[in-house]
């Protein structure tokens, strides 16, 4: 498929750069007309998603995060994050509800909130080499969105 729009961002694995994901996440799936739960959804698994990077990809440094969005032809939106950190050695021990190698404080439920919120959760890693994650959610067409289209 050939994406109607995209755009690329590159920020320091900081924190305070978690609520910006999730701002330019928002600010470009607002083109597609989401609902206020879909658009709620989107920031959640983003916020999971990079949080993930600067919890468990940079636990001792500053790395940098890229996240390149898409959106396609049906109202699909897909978000790509990626790290060059530590990586993850079993994906599938990794997505287990609870399972978390951040510590106590650490709830370790970041790849189920992504896959319940998104329609298609992927997962690439190597270890030394870093990890990508790639969700797509169908945004629902609402006439609002439609009439706006036809007219500019």
């Amino acid at each position: 498929m050939i994406p109607t729009n995209e755009i690329s961002i590159t920020f320091p694995s900081r924190s305070a750069n978690e609520g910006y994901a999730r701002a330019a996440v928002s600010a470009f799936a607002a083109q597609m007309d989401p609902t206020l739960d879909e658009l709620g959804d989107i920031k959640t698994a983003v916020s999971e998603a990079v949080t993930n990077c600067i919890v468990h990809a940079y636990p001792d440094t500053v790395g940098k995060i890229y996240i390149r969005l898409k959106s396609f032809e049906g109202n699909i939106l897909e978000i790509t994050i990626r790290d060059r950190g530590l990586g993850i050695p079993d994906i599938d021990k990794a997505k287990t509800p609870l399972f978390t190698t951040g510590g106590d404080d650490r709830s370790g439920m970041g790849f189920t909130i992504m896959e319940s919120f998104m329609d298609n959760l992927k997962v690439r890693s190597k270890p030394g080499v870093g990890t990508t994650i790639t969700m797509r959610k169908k945004i629902s067409m609402r006439l609002g969105g439609l009439a706006r289209d036809k007219f500019c």
